[in-house]
């Protein structure tokens, strides 16, 4: 109960840390349209600068990102840490302790991911949205954590990219714990247990987001970088 009391809040502090961050770019938005002081001021003021044109991932660079989020580093670090927390905290209590116990536990885990991360790219093959993440393109650490949290719920669709809510995103995650609770966590488990770790689900897709804006996106970014990867609503 400790572990999962932990998680809740720092759930929570990721969202309100995430709504802090949004604050800066838009007072700096707001400050870059106001009238200027004097003429001078538009006189030195730079010009603004293009923002590469989206251009919407092939089929092949789809699939590359399928494997990626499905059997890449991420998923299996996010299901050995998973595991690990389950072990300390006995979760379930029938798959008892040890190596063995753990195996479970991180099958189970790496499991959920899968049909997670299946669900989401059928469900965006079907709503016509992008499933990749495209890191930030703005500058300072508040804005790019911003960013990665945010684009957990919300990505592009259409030729032109522009940034929609979504529901893939969103459904994905619940049907991998609901696919958990029926298919192979004891029986004493139920919709409102699945509800619950998808919530979890849902908090290590936006950790997953972190990591792609600071340590790796993943294979598109290596050559999608300036074209079609910025993120529209940064700054020109």
């Amino acid at each position: 109960m400790r572990a999962l009391t932990k998680m809740r809040r720092i759930m929570h502090l990721l969202l309100v840390i995430a709504f802090l961050a949004a604050i800066p770019p838009l007072a700096t938005a707001q400050s870059a349209t106001a009238p200027p002081d004097s003429p001078g001021t538009v006189a030195n003021t730079p010009p603004a600068q293009p923002v590469p044109a989206y251009v919407r991932p092939t089929e092949k660079t789809k699939f590359h990102n399928y494997i990626f989020d499905m059997i890449g580093p991420y998923p299996i670090l996010g299901a050995a840490f998973s595991a690990g927390i389950n072990q300390w905290d006995k979760t379930p209590p029938e798959w008892g302790q040890g190596a063995e116990a753990y195996g479970k536990r991180f099958g189970s885990n790496f499991g959920i991911a899968a049909v997670s991360t299946t669900t989401r790219y059928t469900l965006a093959e079907a709503f016509g949205e992008d499933t990749l993440y495209y890191r930030c393109d703005c500058k300072g650490f508040f804005p790019r954590l911003s960013h990665a949290m945010i684009s957990t719920l919300v990505t592009r669709r259409g030729d032109d990219g522009h940034r929609v809510f979504s529901v893939p995103s969103l459904v994905a995650p619940y049907a991998g714990t609901m696919t958990a609770v029926y298919a192979w966590f004891p029986s004493r488990y139920n919709a409102k247990d699945g509800f619950r770790m998808g919530n979890y689900t849902l908090l290590g897709y936006a950790g997953g987001n972190i990591a792609r804006e600071f340590i790796y996106g993943g294979p598109h970014s290596l050559f999608h970088h300036g074209h079609g990867a910025q993120n529209q609503d940064s700054k020109p």
